[in-house]
């Protein structure tokens, strides 16, 4: 039996692209096991599907100042001597990491013990815990054209992210009847990350008033975020956070305003969603969602607007020329040559340990 250690965790965009890869891996017969920090997110998220977990220490790399920096390290060397001994005793034939910085302990040990290893960068230009990782890379998957020239030359894959499958699958009628939404006016659904953003959430709900006169909006608001003054709103409905529902949410919903994180926007790249992107503002990011977002609309899939943009004409200038022009995102985003990720990596994953 072929075996794997998926790894990558600190938050659920470093799991979900593992977790959609676990269907077809199961197909092939593959024995999984995980890898994550003894108490993370990734521990929560990999444990009901049955798989082995294993926890490592986790430390984190900082780019500031912080008392922590002081004693990661320690961790990190820890966990790098567990990962070893895990790598040791599963002998997995082949390694898939999404990074985070759990992961580099994992990656680092795989070539230790001469194990090949693809890692998958979501983002446009390579997180610090990639970086560190790229040399003991067999392969390395991205998700953008640009990504590439960031990437040692021969390792390179354009893949896209791979997303979960049950996202396809989604019933609008289901969706209309727990939204009680009517059948006569679009749905937008409004994404502002799993910590929910005000800026975000602050620019859709000054425009409500207006908005509502020609489209329903489904608001996933984040943690904390929800506006009592609004519930009860005809045409509008707002939710902490969405899992079960949210297959059917997105069947039903013709237009989509969102953050800009990788897997976010490349789910809604495979769902043909047009969307306007609000990516998190430089300062408070390294940047990479408007990169994300500015190579989204190069390629003809988004629309974007900044931060500091956001006003409430603009905002509802952009979302209407978006719906009038829909059509046109949707076949740019039908003819994208990243719309079969997982086969793409899967068949990279089973070219590694052929090899």
């Amino acid at each position: 039996m072929k075996r794997i250690i998926l790894t990558g965790g600190g938050t659920a965009g470093h799991v979900t692209p593992n977790i959609a890869l676990l269907p077809r891996l199961k197909e092939l017969q593959y024995d999984i096991h995980y890898i994550g920090s003894y108490n993370g997110i990734e521990k929560e998220l990999i444990e009901q599907f049955g798989i082995p977990y294993h926890g490592i220490s986790s430390g984190k790399l900082r780019r500031y100042f912080s008392v922590q920096n002081f004693t990661d390290p320690f961790r990190v060397i820890k966990g790098l001597g567990e990962a070893k001994k895990l790598v040791k005793v599963l002998q997995p034939d082949v390694i898939f990491s999404k990074g985070g910085f759990v992961s580099v302990p994992v990656v680092l040990a795989g070539k230790g013990c001469h194990v090949p290893t693809i890692i998958h960068e979501s983002d446009m230009t390579p997180g610090l815990a990639n970086k560190i990782s790229l040399p003991s890379a067999t392969k390395v998957c991205c998700n953008f054209p640009e990504t590439m020239e960031h990437l040692p030359e021969g390792k390179a894959v354009l893949t896209g992210s791979p997303i979960r499958q049950e996202l396809l699958s989604g019933d609008k009628y289901k969706a209309r009847d727990f939204l009680h939404f009517t059948s006569d006016k679009p749905v937008i659904m409004v994404v502002g990350g799993s910590l929910g953003s005000v800026a975000v959430n602050d620019a859709v709900r000054g425009i409500l008033p207006e908005l509502l006169k020609s489209f329903q909006v489904v608001h996933l608001c984040g943690k904390g975020k929800i506006d009592s003054s609004l519930q009860g709103l005809e045409g509008y409905a707002q939710f902490e956070y969405i899992k079960d529902e949210l297959k059917d949410l997105f069947a039903l919903t013709d237009l989509v305003i969102s953050r800009a994180g990788a897997n976010a926007i490349c789910e809604l790249l495979a769902l043909h969603k047009p969307n306007l992107l609000i990516p998190l503002s430089a300062n408070a990011s390294r940047g990479d969602q408007i990169l994300n977002a500015r190579s989204f609309e190069r390629q003809g899939y988004s629309v974007v607007l900044e931060e500091e943009e956001l006003s409430q004409e603009v905002l509802l200038n952009a979302i209407q020329n978006l719906y009038e022009n829909r059509e046109t995102y949707i076949n740019a985003m039908k003819n994208s040559p990243q719309q079969n990720s997982i086969d793409t990596i899967i068949d990279l994953i089973e070219s590694v340990v052929r090899s």
